[in-house]
């Protein structure tokens, strides 16, 4: 997935020892998994040559990390002129989300 931080999403997901973002739609610190229970727990940091992106990698509690109840948010695949769902839903969002 990409998400957005800032220097305290940063910092707390040092801390904590998982991804925490900052939510621009709710403009808040957003632990992810804080209502989903699908928590991104930290396994390394990297940043980029520019300094201005961060690459994370995860172990994924409970194996779906997007809010549609995929695996991944990148679950459209453009095949044969147009764009089409790939990935399947684990889990309908109606079950996650109450």
């Amino acid at each position: 997935m990409v998400a957005w931080m800032n220097r305290e999403a940063l910092q707390l997901t040092i801390d904590e020892n998982r991804a925490i973002y900052w939510s621009r739609s709710r403009q808040k610190i957003w632990r992810k998994g804080e209502e989903s229970g699908h928590i991104q727990e930290l396994i390394e940091l990297r940043l980029d040559c520019d300094s201005d992106a961060i690459l994370m990698k995860v172990n994924q509690i409970k194996n779906i990390a997007c809010h549609t109840g995929r695996q991944s948010c990148f679950y459209r695949l453009f095949k044969n002129g147009k764009w089409e769902d790939f990935d399947e839903v684990i889990k309908d969002p109606e079950d996650i989300y109450r």
